[in-house]
């Protein structure tokens, strides 16, 4: 079955050899027929959340970044795991776009991925990112999740996912959450 669907992916690390960039990179060759993939930048360049900033107008960045969620129909959340939560950058991002009006994420479907380089693959930061999603009425899919464990024996030193076993998974992650972005579409 062919899905039309386009995704946007947040990568939560600013890291050169990030693991879960890696993956990210990897998602428009595991894609479904019909998924457009694209990869948001500009987390990195963001301000501290400062209500004060707020108050002086949203940055153009996260107008940008909250334009491109709403305009997708869905958005992926590639992050790793930073002390059993999500990275500051990644959660930064999210603060400033939980303050544009009206709410991107609100109704939106979410996929989560992680990578670690332990066994658990980022399990915590997912469980924390999706509170927050909560809060956000974004519309997180819950089943299959992707945590990808060990991934420096995943990932080969050039930043390339090799590992075939994942790489199917992932791909039927992407294919499931077609049909859940189709699902919420009705």
């Amino acid at each position: 079955m062919s899905h039309r669907s386009s995704i946007v992916v947040f990568v939560g690390s600013l890291r050169k050899g990030s693991f879960n960039a890696a993956i990210a990179r990897a998602l428009p060759d595991l894609a479904p027929e019909g998924m457009t993939v694209t990869l948001l930048d500009g987390l990195g360049t963001l301000p501290h959340y400062d209500a004060d900033l707020q108050a002086e107008g949203i940055p153009d960045t996260v107008l940008r970044l909250a334009d491109a969620v709403k305009a997708a129909d869905g958005v992926a959340f590639v992050t790793p795991e930073y002390n059993y939560s999500v990275p500051g950058v990644l959660k930064n991002g999210i603060d400033w776009l939980s303050r544009v009006s009206p709410q991107p994420f609100a109704g939106k479907p979410v996929v989560i991925q992680s990578a670690s380089a332990g066994v658990l693959g980022g399990v915590r930061a997912q469980y924390h990112l999706r509170q927050t999603l909560v809060f956000l009425d974004a519309l997180p899919l819950n089943k299959p999740e992707v945590m990808v464990g060990a991934a420096a024996t995943k990932i080969s030193a050039t930043g390339e996912l090799t590992d075939q076993p994942t790489r199917d998974f992932i791909r039927g992650q992407l294919s499931s959450f077609a049909a859940f972005i189709d699902r919420v579409r009705v």
